[in-house]
């Protein structure tokens, strides 16, 4: 009889040897995704982690401090996704997010290029209002609830920072 290759608790046949690499290189791909991670203090949700800032600062500032960490300001993309970030909020604060219309003409644009759907509808009633008003806050309105806000680059707000997980 061959000789048996032991891998973990499942015994194959030295058949296999010649594709053992293979069969990991495959075992890895399929199970990496299980095994996401995200850095100390950042909060989990699908692909990402999250990071809620307790320090006001401005957008570029703000931004600069997500890049430090190797993220960028939260790019939302869907309802679940603001949904999560939401109940990580404190409702007396407002939130930069990574959305701006850097020349003030209505094209907003993510930090990371992800498009940007005029479908959204994380707006609250009557925003975005004024043009001058180029960057974004995440705010809760009472009686509303979260929404956006354009807002002036230069006020001083909390922010959110996004990364991708770690997969191992």
């Amino acid at each position: 009889m061959g000789q048996k290759l032991v891998t973990g608790e499942q015994t194959q046949s030295s058949a296999l040897l010649p594709f053992s690499g293979s069969v990991i290189k495959l075992l890895v791909h399929v199970t990496e995704k299980m095994w996401g991670c995200c850095p100390n203090h950042w909060k989990s949700f699908g692909s990402s982690c999250y990071l809620i800032s307790t320090k006001e600062n401005f957008w570029s500032t703000s931004e600069q401090n997500c890049v430090q960490m190797g993220a960028h300001l939260v790019v939302i993309n869907t309802e679940a996704e603001q949904n999560f970030i939401t109940q990580q909020l404190n409702e007396s604060l407002s939130y930069f997010l990574g959305l701006s219309d850097p020349q003030g003409n209505g094209k907003w644009q993510w930090v990371d290029d992800t498009p940007f759907s005029q479908n959204v509808r994380f707006w609250h009633p009557h925003e975005p209002n004024l043009p001058e008003e180029r960057c974004v806050s995440i705010v809760y309105w009472n009686p509303s609830k979260w929404g956006w806000n354009d807002v002036f680059c230069d006020s001083k707000h909390n922010s959110i920072c996004e990364m991708k997980k770690i997969y191992l």
